[in-house]
């Protein structure tokens, strides 16, 4: 299977994560991240009368959507998956995707500021109705709330540091600009250390911080076993330790049994199947196409 996006974004391990949802071509499916639409629409290609129902939050992906009757796209956040579906009159769906990288065309859009390759705003919202810039959250946080942000979103080794430089820095003059969160991250980085290597963690960081992702993955999960129906597939590409976390202990989770299913009181069970043990990781070749697929990890599971 060919990548089927633009220029927008190249969707990651597309083929695998096709494969993954089995696709009953007469059901309801779930492209959690729309983004480029390269998901949906090779979902879309092995559906007949079955529907797809897409959410992005970032009004860009709107250029993307295709021409197809039985395809809608939420402009929402994913978190809230189960609202709009009960809104949509839709009780259950067959299968979930949630690619939850960022995509090509928002990391190459210099003014949105997800990237330090560009010296621009440090904007870093998905959404732009979010209140809350990454300029903002650098301002007027406090060093200790700085320290935690790159401490446990970007697992920075000398995160006080960092938070105290910055602090210092925006009392001389507000940090606006990548560049200037670039150059702050510069004079401390630890020896030896390439400042891009240390870069990325930070930016990621920040861009977790202002979305708020973990904790709408967190929700994206519960929701997602809630949604589908029992033997739907649902499938995440991750492609950071983090969110992987949440996915993996997402998946070992149990629930109890009701006295509607004629067991004893306070018994549980698992709620997924896991259809890969281990993580699926691009092949070399995608890897060579798509830089940016390195650090994918596509985990499948099954509703039981």
């Amino acid at each position: 299977m060919q990548p089927m996006g633009t220029d927008y974004h190249i969707p990651v391990l597309l083929a695998e994560s096709i494969a993954g949802l089995e696709i009953n071509p007469k059901g309801i499916y779930v492209d959690a991240t729309f983004g480029g639409g390269g998901h949906s629409r090779a979902i879309l290609e092995k559906l007949t009368t079955g529907r797809l129902i897409a959410f992005d939050r970032d009004e860009d992906a709107q250029a993307n959507i295709p021409k197809a009757k039985n395809f809608l796209l939420v402009p929402h956040d994913y978190a809230f998956i189960g609202n709009y579906l009960n809104y949509l009159k839709i009780k259950s769906v067959d299968g979930i995707l949630a690619d939850l990288g960022i995509s090509s065309h928002q990391v190459d859009t210099a003014e949105r500021g997800f990237s330090f390759r560009f010296d621009a705003p440090l904007d870093m919202r998905m959404d732009q109705l979010i209140p809350k810039t990454a300029a903002d959250l650098l301002n007027n946080d406090t060093e200790v709330e700085l320290q935690k942000i790159f401490s446990q979103y970007g697992e920075i080794k000398n995160s006080k540091t960092l938070a105290r430089a910055i602090v210092t820095s925006r009392r001389i003059k507000s940090v606006e600009t990548t560049g200037q969160l670039l150059d702050i991250a510069g004079t401390v980085i630890p020896s030896r250390e390439n400042v891009k290597k240390y870069a990325a963690p930070v930016f990621q960081a920040l861009r977790i911080a202002v979305n708020d992702e973990l904790n709408a993955l967190k929700s994206f999960m519960d929701q997602s076993f809630q949604v589908l129906k029992k033997g739907g597939r649902l499938v995440v590409i991750t492609y950071h330790s983090l969110e992987d976390r949440i996915v993996k202990n997402s998946l070992n989770e149990e629930y109890e049994l009701s006295s509607s299913d004629s067991v004893i009181y306070g018994k549980t069970a698992d709620k997924w199947l896991a259809i890969n043990r281990k993580p699926i990781v691009p092949t070399e070749d995608e890897m060579q196409i798509n830089p940016r697929s390195r650090s994918a990890k596509l985990r499948i599971a099954e509703k039981r």
